[in-house]
């Protein structure tokens, strides 16, 4: 006698669940298609505009944020981008140019790409610490306190590139940095028999250098000059010095390392402030002063390193903004006399013009 068998059905709940991962694997193309869309669209900035994301922000805060200056409609789909194309793990802080126009998914790549602007600061060659310092505080795109001020000398002059935001002290910090390397280098690479026995001194003598001449090519010969003046031993005999002192002990009577009159106008050296021992007067002291005078940059630095092959040990200015050297006193005296008549001539224009 045949037995009857129910028949089994295909499918069931395997089949279901096929079913419904089907239907999540399409909901999900559909789901991600939707918001690759929307953070690719353009976004609603009609122009450029200046986007400052502040150190330790969140991504909330900067979507946030980004909706308040209408760069973005919705900050849902800043964070969404941000966890699909972010380019590292952080958002970067700094200043970002936000162009017009641009889309969820190209400011979330600029910001996490840490394609910050770059602000210059310029720090010249010759500059003071009271100087250097002076940029630090008034700038708008450094943050933090005011660190201490370095000894005078430290930092290399020269023109940074800095994100919004940096600290002054990280910047003072990299200048230093970049003054002890340079430092080194040139060092190792100087002339042999020099009168100089170590890297401070040679830094204290480029400082001379640099405020004696704004002529870059004759800054070998003015530290040929000096190093003469040094082997016999000479006194160097440097208004700079002068200048560095009297700045020192009266500061109101400087500005930016400059001596100015009562009305704040540059004057020129009083008979008695060459007269005045302030430590760091060469017409009154030996030898180096006891501190270099100002901030030397680079070229000063490779020039009192590697200083011009001269016998000259005078130079008085000729007129031009260059100076004229001589190797005699005889000589020198006539080359003097010659700029007192030029600058006699000078006054008297400057008079007749008033």
């Amino acid at each position: 006698m045949a037995r009857f068998e129910p028949r089994r059905r295909s499918g069931g709940f395997g089949s279901f669940l096929f079913w419904l991962l089907a239907a999540g694997a399409v909901a999900g193309i559909f789901v991600f298609a939707f918001f690759s869309s929307a953070i690719s669209r353009p976004g609603p900035s009609t122009e450029d505009t200046a986007f400052v994301v502040e150190r330790g922000a969140s991504g909330a805060s900067i979507a946030a944020a980004l909706q308040e200056q209408n760069l973005i409609t919705d900050p849902l789909l800043f964070r969404i981008a941000n966890r699909l194309h972010a380019q590292s793990d952080t958002l970067q802080a700094g200043e970002y140019n936000i162009p017009a126009g641009a889309s969820v998914k190209e400011i979330v790549e600029m910001i996490s790409g840490g394609e910050a602007l770059q602000h210059s600061l310029t720090f010249p060659e010759g500059i003071t610490i009271d100087g250097v310092m002076r940029i630090l505080r008034e700038s708008e795109v450094l943050t933090g306190e005011m660190p201490e001020a370095p000894p005078e000398g430290s930092i290399l002059p020269d023109t940074y590139h800095v994100q919004r935001g940096m600290t002054r002290a990280a910047l003072l910090q990299q200048m230093r940095d970049a003054h002890d390397e340079a430092v080194a280098e040139i060092w190792a690479g100087r002339a042999q028999n020099l009168p100089i026995t170590s890297p401070e001194q040679l830094v204290n003598l480029a400082s001379i250098v640099e405020r004696e001449t704004g002529v870059a090519s004759e800054r070998p010969l003015v530290a040929g000059v000096f190093i003469n003046r040094l082997r016999r031993p000479m006194r160097l005999e440097t208004d700079p010095t002068i200048i560095y002192g009297v700045c020192k002990r009266y500061p109101d009577r400087c500005r930016d390392g400059r001596l100015v009159d009562a009305q704040g106008n540059r004057r020129t050296i009083r008979a008695s402030e060459i007269a005045l021992d302030t430590g760091y007067n060469t017409y009154r002291i030996d030898g180096l002063p006891p501190t270099p005078i100002s901030n030397p940059g680079r070229a000063a630095l490779e020039a009192t390193a590697n200083p011009a092959q001269t016998n000259a040990i005078f130079f008085v200015a000729d007129g031009t903004g260059g100076h004229i050297f001589a190797e005699t006193l005889a000589e020198h005296q006539r080359n003097v006399a010659r700029w007192r008549e030029i600058e006699a001539e000078r006054l008297a224009a400057e008079r007749a013009g008033r």
